[in-house]
């Protein structure tokens, strides 16, 4: 089914070097939750905009929606107003894997969007994260398929990225996404986007930075140290001022090439302001011990 489904969409980009630069620098969060934000998209990407932001990341549905694109009206005018203020947009998508060809089909529709002005988004990132199918090895496969399905939609121009677990998550909790299959996913996926949510484990400095270093040093161990990364910390309405800055220190040893907080409505002033003095110049070992 999902081969048919790839043929059917076709191909979204001709093949050249893809353009990466939606991952690079500051970005935030958007999902289908922020009720608010979708209804007033003009103040949003203004606010976001004046905080330095330059990429918007939007969720367009998830498996447990009645349908592919939520709210797609409302979508149109943040893809529209993010582009007429210079941000990208990047979509994504939480799939749960138990229906593969709706996933994918759902995926398609986030990519092929289009707004009546012709604004689309700039790239597409696969939330990767549930665990409602049980069996590690099923999930794995259809996991793996749905990534190479896509790539094959898009075709080899078009930019994807894979929002994965915090590899912190996965060595403290082994039997939650065992052989989790980072080098397949590079075959379809360019920048891999870590959540790192240290405030699950870490509370300020020097533990939120250690957890952060600890989650992209592991991902590269095991994804390969030239994987592109954009990390992502959070959850933000739980961060203080100092698990922030312990965050960019972070940022500042390990050199992603982009960085965000999760999620846009709930980052305090003050996490706006550290996040704007951007990673500092000293650079260090990407590195820390196990997290306990």
């Amino acid at each position: 089914m999902i081969v048919a489904l790839c043929v059917a969409a076709g191909t979204a980009g001709a093949s050249g070097t893809r353009d990466l630069s939606s991952y690079d620098g500051l970005g935030t969060w958007l999902d289908i939750y922020d009720h608010a934000n979708w209804r007033d998209p003009q103040t949003a990407v203004n606010t976001m905009a004046a905080h330095g932001v330059k990429t918007l990341y939007l969720e367009t549905s998830n498996s447990r929606q009645p349908t592919d694109l939520v709210r797609p009206a409302q979508l149109a005018g943040l893809v529209d107003a993010a582009h007429a203020v210079g941000l990208r947009v990047v979509a994504w998508y939480l799939p749960t894997l138990v229906y593969p060809a709706r996933d994918l089909r759902r995926v398609l529709a986030a990519v092929r969007f289009t707004t009546s002005s012709g604004g689309r988004f700039d790239s597409f990132a696969l939330d990767i994260e549930a665990s409602d199918v049980r069996s590690v090895t099923l999930r794995n496969r259809r996991l793996t398929e749905l990534a190479a399905a896509l790539r094959t939609a898009v075709g080899p121009a078009y930019p994807l990225g894979a929002i994965v677990p915090s590899a912190v998550g996965m060595e403290l909790h082994p039997d939650y996404w065992p052989r989790f299959p980072y080098a397949t996913l590079r075959q379809s996926f360019d920048v891999f986007m870590p959540m790192a949510y240290f405030t699950y484990r870490a509370k300020g400095r020097g533990a939120s930075a250690r957890y952060v270093m600890r989650s992209v040093a592991l991902l590269r161990a095991a994804a390969g140290p030239d994987v592109r990364v954009h990390v992502i910390g959070g959850v933000a309405s739980y961060a203080s001022t100092a698990d922030v800055t312990g965050f960019m220190d972070a940022v500042t040893r390990c050199a992603p090439v982009g960085y965000s907080l999760y999620d846009f409505p709930i980052t305090s002033a003050s996490a706006w302001a550290a996040l704007a003095r951007g990673p500092g110049t000293t650079r260090g070992a990407c590195s820390a011990p196990p997290i306990t």
